[in-house]
């Protein structure tokens, strides 16, 4: 499972054709998901775990020590499976790597409910839309995420 996450001061997600923003947040984090052939919902919750545990808002000093736990941020969790494209080779990705919408589906709609069931402002897209992501990028500051399976962590 890939999280691509971005360090936000506002963040918001409409669905085309659809006059209204359907997910917003203050300051925390957008956090856009792939869902990779074997994940699973174990996975989902070592994602999440890292999504909300990783340092990447400043402390007094101006170092990334905070974390969004830390500063009771928001977040705004968006589907996307391009991040698992495979792009290795030519000019059009492809996307075997990514995991079937079904299960895609499946394992987003897990991670959604397991995020609100913390402390926290949670925001969603609509997973299969075609969807506007507006942000404003606070730094800018952009990490990419990926959790597997327990076995395979190290």
């Amino acid at each position: 499972m890939i999280a691509l996450i971005q360090r936000v001061t506002q963040a918001s997600v409409s669905v085309e054709d659809e006059d209204e923003v359907i997910g917003a947040i203050g300051k925390g984090i957008v956090a856009l998901v792939a869902i990779q052939p074997g994940d699973s919902e174990s996975v989902a919750d070592r994602l999440i775990e890292r999504i909300m545990g990783y340092r990447i808002f400043e402390d007094d000093a101006g170092r990334m020590n905070h974390s969004l736990t830390d500063i009771g941020g928001e977040l705004l969790l968006v589907s996307q499976f391009t991040l698992a494209a495979d792009t290795r080779r030519g000019t059009r990705a492809g996307f075997s790597t990514a995991a079937d919408p079904a299960t895609g589906e499946r394992l987003f709609e897990y991670l959604v409910r397991k995020a609100k069931t913390l402390p926290l402002h949670v925001a969603t897209g609509r997973f299969g839309a075609h969807m506007q992501v507006s942000l404003v990028n606070d730094g800018p500051v952009t990490f990419w995420l990926e959790a597997a399976a327990p076995s395979d962590q190290a």
